[in-house]
């Protein structure tokens, strides 16, 4: 087993310490950039769950940059997205092509990027724009309220669900059953009940049974979209699924099912919870609002990365080494698991001026917030781009003095720096 000399206040493992205030977990991560070699980490012992010895804590941008930019080293194989090994019972669902490596995951990737080409995004343009307006007009006509479910929350979830055909009727439920998967420990969203001290076999039984039910239900209905996009095709995404051929091979239902979830987890989840924190940095700052509102055309663009910079919806992702390697001082020894943690990387004051401050007229932004470089880079970046200037162009045009109006109610998440809600006024 690994074993490093740590600084025992810090414990990435602790679930106690993801409910500590934000501002203590960043001068925590602060601190671990400090270190010569990065810190290990034992894994937390969950019931059901076979735990491992442990991982490398990636927090510096320099190492999370070479380690996405090396995946044959660094493997996103057997999950990227969980510390432990999923279980085969979740894995069947949540296997999508994160969780891959080349070749296959470059082969799948290729018949989804056609959903998110320049092209079908100017298409989109239209859409986006209609879409934010209706939000809008609600906004003015109902008031103040939770801007996470008021606003943030429906144009991903919008757009996502046209992407593939998803019906209105069953929206809620999508919304429903992502807040799930990725909500996983909070009580409001999976536990029912505070778990935050001690894991009991009650509890995380109880968890993974919202869990593996939420991953179901988002599977099945996967499966009746391709149905019958198989018998009547249409200009959707999941047409593109269902028709594709990958090496003289059609797509598995289960591939299939495992990349809706990808999608409707990813596309909902994390541009909702960048625009949440955006209003809040706005309002927090109001000179930068002052200065977005004096040429949006000209600052949108910086507004929207340091947004994604400051807000890095997605805190971590795992890698697990394939061979010992030596990068920047350290060796890792094949088998051993590493965590890259984004939301330390994009505050490394190696890389960014001032990385605590707003600003967005930050340039160079070389952020990590939509992943690193490399194969996994995320395929939606410019969709999600398009959103937060979409949604926000039309807040500020027609509500301009809109404004966070009380503290945000974080996600409960080592994975997810979501916003449940966010009171807001105007």
């Amino acid at each position: 087993m690994a074993t490093t000399t740590r600084d025992p206040a810090i414990d990435l493992s602790d679930l106690e310490f993801w409910s500590r205030p934000q501002r203590e977990r960043l001068a925590a991560f602060a601190r671990l950039r400090e270190r010569e070699h990065p810190a290990f980490f034992p894994e937390l012992g969950l019931p059901f769950i076979k735990q491992g010895p442990g991982f490398w804590a990636l927090t510096r941008h320099a190492d999370v940059v070479e380690a996405s930019r090396t995946p044959q080293v660094f493997s996103s194989e057997p999950t990227a997205t969980t510390i432990p090994d999923m279980p085969a019972y979740i894995a069947r669902y949540l296997g999508s092509m994160i969780n891959m490596d080349d070749p296959r995951h470059a082969k799948i990737r290729r018949i989804v990027s056609r959903a998110f080409t320049p092209r079908v995004l100017a298409k989109l343009e239209t859409d986006l724009q209609a879409t934010a307006t209706r939000i809008v007009d609600d906004v003015l006509k109902r008031g103040p309220g939770d801007f996470v479910t008021d606003v943030a929350a429906r144009l991903p979830l919008t757009v996502i669900c046209d992407m593939v055909g998803v019906p209105e009727p069953v929206r809620p439920m999508v919304f429903d059953r992502t807040n799930t998967l990725l909500g996983i420990g909070d009580p409001e969203y999976t536990a029912g009940r505070d778990f935050r001290g001690e894991v009991t076999r009650l509890g995380a039984l109880y968890v993974l049974v919202r869990v593996v039910t939420a991953a179901y239900e988002l599977n099945h209905l996967a499966m009746k979209l391709a149905r019958r996009r198989r018998r009547d095709p249409a200009d959707d995404l999941m047409s593109a699924l269902v028709t594709a051929d990958v090496d003289g091979e059609r797509l598995t239902d289960k591939e299939i099912g495992s990349f809706f979830i990808l999608l409707v987890v990813a596309g909902n989840e994390t541009t909702r919870n960048a625009m949440s924190h955006g209003l809040k940095l706005f309002t927090d700052h109001p000179e930068q609002r002052a200065l977005l509102l004096e040429d949006f055309e000209a600052h949108a663009p910086g507004a929207v990365e340091e947004i994604v910079r400051m807000a890095t919806p997605v805190i971590q992702m795992r890698r697990t080494v394939t061979r010992d390697h030596e990068m920047n001082g350290h060796t890792y020894r094949a088998g051993e698991k590493v965590l890259l943690f984004y939301n330390s990387a994009n505050r490394d004051a190696e890389v960014f001026e001032n990385p605590d401050v707003f600003d967005i007229t930050r340039s160079p932004n070389p952020h990590v917030g939509f992943g690193g470089p490399g194969p996994h880079f995320c395929l939606g970046a410019n969709l999600a781009r398009r959103e937060i200037t979409v949604m926000f162009r039309e807040l500020f045009t027609r509500v301009p003095e809109i404004r966070a109006n009380g503290r945000p109610d974080r996600l409960y998440s080592n994975f997810i720096n979501g916003i449940k809600h966010l009171p807001f006024t105007y």
